[in-house]
């Protein structure tokens, strides 16, 4: 069977399931992968890390958070909601996979910018395996240069159409097509990251390029990621939902406490912004606003760390910290 037809069944498949299917009760991938029954038999133990890239919103983080079984990355709607590299560690007896969610690939238009791209650098230099993800009907990447490096190195490369349940078989057929002739050493899927279809083929694939290596990491790890930087990331998630046009690109959040008890975590963050009017904005009329982000993101963190939250929220003023050295240095965008 050639890949063409491989390709057509695959797409067909999606098509032709039962259009009851409850996607809430599909498991995921890295749950899946461990179970026993249907682990591949490794004699060795694989090793390696294996990074996402692609334009703004095409769906890395909803892949990472598929492949990883836990809601390690933010998502919205918005474009450049992923500002940070994010690790996401799947481990079985025998391998252990590193996954690396990085912001989308833009122009860079001031400091924060250009230091959120710096992270996708970094995720050619360590790549064992690249997963390059565009959306079905998307035609180029946003920046030649990183366009260059994806098609002349030797890492294996996945290209990963997703969002094809957005379209039709002939669209998916044009759009692989399209990536074939642009990126000849990429290996093409088609995925819904979103609903879960086509995810477990790709984590096959990538465990069989995985070098043979011992573990990075603690076989328990799940992330490289502090608990505090999930406060921060989540509450960033909920003003990137709730405030619209330059509010949600200009807040970074600082949680300044964090102290957990047997029952309680107790937290105190700061949602910085560049100037006083966002101040305001943030707030809203008679603390609405802000009281609306504290209790949805109080509910994310009941449900991410298991236990009851208190957490306090204040805003302030931090002029123009996208283009400072130092303030992004200390927000960890600059090394």
């Amino acid at each position: 069977m050639n890949k063409n037809s491989t390709f057509t069944i695959i797409f067909q498949s999606f098509w032709l399931k039962n259009d009851n299917t409850n996607y809430n009760t599909i498991k995921p991938v890295s749950e899946d992968i461990l179970n026993p029954d249907k682990e591949p038999k490794i004699k060795e133990h694989r090793a390696g890390f294996v990074n996402i890239i692609g334009n703004p919103n095409v769906g890395k983080s909803t892949l990472m958070n598929a492949l990883v079984g836990e809601r390690l990355s933010i998502i919205t709607s918005k474009a450049q909601t992923t500002r940070h590299r994010i690790l996401g560690i799947v481990n079985g007896d025998d391998f252990q996979m590193i996954f690396s969610d990085t912001p989308g690939i833009i122009k860079p238009a001031y400091q924060l910018q250009a230091s959120m791209m710096d992270f996708v650098k970094s995720a050619f230099e360590d790549a064992d395996v690249l997963l390059y993800m565009v959306e079905l009907g998307e035609k180029e990447l946003k920046d030649e240069d990183f366009f260059r490096k994806i098609t002349t190195t030797e890492i294996p490369v996945l290209l990963l159409i997703n969002k094809i349940d957005k379209g039709n078989e002939e669209l998916l057929e044009q759009s692989r097509r399209h990536w074939q002739k642009l990126v000849p050493n990429a290996e093409i899927f088609a995925i819904s990251a979103l609903e879960n279809f086509g995810v477990r083929e790709v984590f096959d694939r990538i465990l069989s390029n995985l070098p043979v290596s011992p573990p990075f990491y603690p076989k328990d790890a799940l992330t490289d990621k502090p608990e505090r930087f999930f406060v921060n990331e989540i509450i960033r998630e909920k003003i990137l939902i709730y405030y619209k046009k330059e509010i949600p690109y200009s807040v970074e959040i600082d949680t300044e406490e964090f102290e957990e008890e047997e029952k309680i975590i107790r937290m105190r963050s700061i949602i910085m912004v560049e100037r006083e009017s966002q101040k305001g904005i943030i707030i809203g009329h008679k603390g609405n606003a802000l009281k609306r982000v504290g209790i949805e993101a109080r509910k994310d963190l009941e449900t991410f760390f298991g236990k009851q939250v208190h957490i306090e929220l204040y805003v302030k003023v931090n002029k123009d910290w996208r283009s400072s050295d130092k303030e992004l240095k200390r927000f960890g965008y600059n090394k």
